[in-house]
């Protein structure tokens, strides 16, 4: 790794979420008072076979609803928070399954260029139903149990729908587009 001169970073704006940044000529976005994301890979792991939790909700700055694996902010309420509880009780209040086991995959960038914002991956399983899940109000997400064997047809049909993708999805997909 490069050895980089430090320049002032200007807060140009920021709110209760987000903060703008200019750090020399570079103009980017970060998350607000070090929260982070986690993104909950969710293996459900049944007698009916292997399926995937998926949620689509509304996202405003697409003004489109959006098909993603679940994720949630840590940190966002209380301070110091820990990857396992965020991503355990953001992915039974949008999906309504609560895990047993949480396991820490890595930490990506979503979009480097634009956004210091990362995130840290995480597969959950031993799910346990516990209730319909659809977020908090305000929401409104719809949850998708997809068997393993059928999530590219899924997300096809959902992109053919006119849903937004989001680009984790290619978790999934990732084998599926190396051998076309």
């Amino acid at each position: 790794m490069s050895e980089v001169a430090e320049e002032q970073v200007e807060i140009v704006w920021q709110g209760r979420f987000i903060t703008v940044k200019r750090e020399g000529t570079w103009e980017y976005v970060g998350r607000a008072r070090n929260i982070h994301a986690a993104v909950i890979l969710a293996v459900d792991r049944a007698a009916d076979g292997d399926h995937v939790l998926l949620v689509e909700q509304y996202r405003m700055p697409l003004h489109g609803r959006c098909l993603e694996l679940p994720a949630g902010l840590v940190g966002d309420d209380t301070e110091g928070e820990a990857i396992e509880i965020a991503a355990a009780r953001e992915l039974e209040e949008e999906t309504g399954y609560r895990p047993t086991q949480i396991e820490t995959i890595a930490d990506f960038s979503s979009s480097p260029g634009m956004v210091s914002e990362t995130f840290t991956l995480v597969r959950a399983t031993g799910l346990v139903k516990t209730g319909d899940g659809g977020g908090v109000p305000g929401e409104d997400i719809t949850v998708h149990r997809v068997p393993l064997k059928n999530v590219a047809g899924f997300i096809e049909a959902k992109r053919a729908e006119g849903l937004f993708l989001d680009v984790k999805l290619l978790l999934l997909l990732g084998a599926g587009l190396l051998a076309a």
